[in-house]
Formats: structure tokens, C-alpha cells, sequence
């Protein structure tokens, strides 16, 4: 085989240009303090690091989601409470009125403050967020919950609509609730094998009516109704609940899968800083030590063999 001066000079220069780039490669990595700098530096790792990255942000996105979906349904819950608190109320009166003691006069001053828990009741199921959406109207939040119709009675505009959002992966929650839901109706028997179903506030309505008018029986028969009104908002004070539970639960999967996924990444994607100075420094030696005996071999003629 024979050794020609181009092809030493070749050689010497394709190895200087692989250190080069070994080395230009290590100091990349601990300038940026990422192994993997573009897919072609490791292409098993980069995909991985890829697929990490992704499944990072759609746990992120689960956070984000459930933070706002939080708001919402503590703002439910809220309401809900509070409507509980005046039906409480609504209940004592109940109960006082239906006591065959108390006069018309104590039962027309009782419908005052029956009136106005009427009308706090009313407030609370319009509830608006902060956008100015109606948060009891289901799909329909642009249309107030519960107005009076032409004649004057009130009735529920939304829909029965209820969305639901992912906050995790196969696991989602309602973001919504209509209006019938811890507003909900009542069935009445009016004693003769008749059933009608009547609507929240027109059990209110119809007790205020009994109180102005003395009817004792259908003040009697309020006391069960209101209850059953206040049973229909604990139970939708337990569904917001957990609904509240399940989203508290997954937001800690969320930040915990978050956290490990982010190690993981780090173990792939981050530069093993002692490894990178103990390959750069070696490189740096070798590139040294190639341009060195290329200056030399670049110098050497055939003459120099003569003499």
C-alpha cells in the first residue's frame, strides 16, 4: 500500500474534524446544559424526550383546567350553602305558622320576612361568575335562570344541559349545573290520587299565599314540602362536594405525575456536567496533540529522507 503526502494530510485533517466536533458538540452541551441538543445528537433519546415533554404539558393542562374548574364549583357550592341557610329559615317559619296558635295577624307577619328569604332565594339562583355568565342555567348561561313568564310566574329558562371536562387522562367532571338541580321540583298529592309537579319558588309562592289567606292546611303541607326543597339542595350540596373531592384528588396525581416526568426528563435530556468536562478535556488534548504532529508531518519532504 502505498502512502501518499494527500493522503496523510487527509487523514490528519478528517481526525482534527472529528475531535472538533465532538469537542464543539461538548461544549454545546454544557453551554446549554442539555445533552441532547437536536434529535441527531441521540435519536432513541430525543424521541423519548419528546414524548416526556408532551405528556408534561397535558398534565399541565389538566392543572389549569382543574384550577378553573375549582372556581366554579366553589362558587356553586357557595351558593348552594347559603340557599340551605335560608331555607333553614324559610323552615322555622314553616313550622311556627303551621302551629294552630298563631293567629292571621302572626301569619301575615310571618309572609314578610317569608317574602324576602323568597327573594334572597331568587338572588342565589341567579348567580352570576365573573364573566356574567348564569352559573345555574346549564348550557344556557347567557339566559337568567328563573324570570317570570307572562303570567307573572316564575319558571326556569335554562336547559338540563350539563358538560363535562377532562382532568385527566379517562377521568372527567361536570363544569356545569341547571337550574332544577338544587332548585329542584317537588311532587304534590293533592289528596286525591292527583300528583302535580311543582316548582321551587311556587312552593314558596304558595306558602305566602296560605299565610296571607290563614289556610292552615296548606301551611301544614308546606312544612313537608320545604323540606323536601332543602333535601333536594343537600343532595346537590353532596354532588358539588364530590365533584370538589375528585378534582382535589387529581390535581395531586396531576403534580405528582408532573414531578416525576420532569425527573425522568432531567436523567435523559440534562449534561452529566462531570462526565462533559472529562470528555472535553480529553478532546481537547487529542486536538492538541493532532495539530501538533500535523505541523510536523506537514512540514517533512522527501529531501529531508535524501540528506
Amino acid at each position: 500500500m502505498q502512502v501518499s503526502t494527500s493522503l496523510m494530510f487527509e487523514r490528519a485533517i478528517t481526525q482534527m474534524g472529528i475531535t472538533q466536533d465532538r469537542l464543539s458538540k461538548t461544549q454545546t452541551q454544557l453551554s446549554t446544559t442539555k445533552q441532547i441538543n437536536k434529535p441527531s445528537d441521540a435519536p432513541d433519546q430525543a424521541a423519548t424526550v419528546t414524548r416526556l415533554k408532551s405528556a408534561i404539558d397535558r398534565q399541565n393542562s389538566y392543572v389549569a383546567t382543574i384550577n378553573s374548574v375549582k372556581d366554579k364549583l366553589s362558587q356553586q357550592e357557595t351558593t348552594a350553602n347559603n340557599a340551605t341557610d335560608i331555607l333553614v329559615r324559610l323552615k322555622e317559619l314553616t313550622v311556627q305558622a303551621a302551629n294552630d296558635t298563631y293567629s292571621a295577624v302572626d301569619r301575615k307577619s310571618i309572609d314578610i320576612e317569608v317574602r324576602q328569604l323568597r327573594d334572597q332565594l331568587l338572588s342565589l339562583a341567579n348567580t352570576q361568575d365573573v364573566n356574567g355568565n348564569f352559573i345555574f342555567s346549564g348550557s344556557r348561561v347567557g339566559k337568567q335562570a328563573f324570570a317570570s313568564d307572562e303570567n307573572g310566574k316564575l319558571v326556569y329558562q335554562g336547559d338540563q344541559t350539563v358538560s363535562a371536562t377532562g382532568v385527566g387522562d379517562q377521568s372527567s367532571v361536570d363544569i356545569n349545573r341547571s337550574g332544577t338541580n338544587p332548585f329542584d321540583k317537588i311532587v304534590r298529592d293533592d289528596g286525591n290520587n292527583k300528583k302535580t309537579a311543582v316548582g321551587f319558588f311556587q312552593v314558596i309562592d304558595d306558602l305566602s299565599a296560605a299565610l296571607q289567606s290563614n289556610n292552615a292546611a296548606s301551611i301544614k303541607r308546606a312544612v313537608g314540602e320545604v323540606q323536601t326543597l332543602q333535601q333536594g339542595l343537600s343532595d346537590s350540596l353532596a354532588s358539588i362536594g364530590a365533584a370538589t373531592n375528585k378534582i382535589d384528588n387529581q390535581a395531586a396525581l396531576a403534580e405528582e405525575n408532573v414531578l416525576r416526568m420532569k425527573s425522568t426528563l432531567s436523567q435523559v435530556e440534562d449534561t452529566d456536567y462531570t462526565q462533559a468536562i472529562a470528555n472535553m478535556n480529553k478532546d481537547m488534548l487529542a486536538l492538541q496533540a493532532a495539530q501538533t504532529s500535523f505541523a510536523k508531518i506537514s512540514q517533512l519532504n522527501l529531501f529531508d529522507y535524501i540528506k
